[in-house]
């Protein structure tokens, strides 16, 4: 994948998951700076989504720890477990808001 379409996919994908979260029964404030997407969670706690450009990987840090996901066969997968982003984050969602949030997987493209 090159440079320009890791940051269009990486910018697909942010925008993606701000109208997913914009959906969810959970209060969420996002801001955007570039290829960081912040999600601040009732409680202040925080997520951070970014595209690593020089990697060609999103990465996610949140309380559950820190991941990495590269675009494979037309997913973004966990570098260590397989997992997909939103499920990823629907889990670390999940975690810091205290009850289950489920995002659309569509983003995963």
């Amino acid at each position: 994948m090159t440079e320009t379409e890791f940051v269009a996919a990486c910018e697909q994908v942010l925008g993606d998951l701000e109208e997913a979260l914009d959906a969810l029964p959970i209060d969420t404030d996002t801001e955007r700076s570039g290829l960081v997407l912040t999600i601040e969670l009732e409680d202040g706690s925080k997520i951070i989504v970014n595209g690593n450009t020089p990697l060609r990987e999103i990465w996610v840090a949140a309380r559950a720890g820190g991941f990495h996901f590269r675009h494979e066969g037309g997913r973004w997968l966990d570098t260590r477990g397989g997992q997909s982003l939103h499920a990823c984050l629907s889990d670390c969602l999940s975690r810091q808001a205290g009850r289950t949030v489920v995002l659309d997987d569509r983003g995963d493209r």
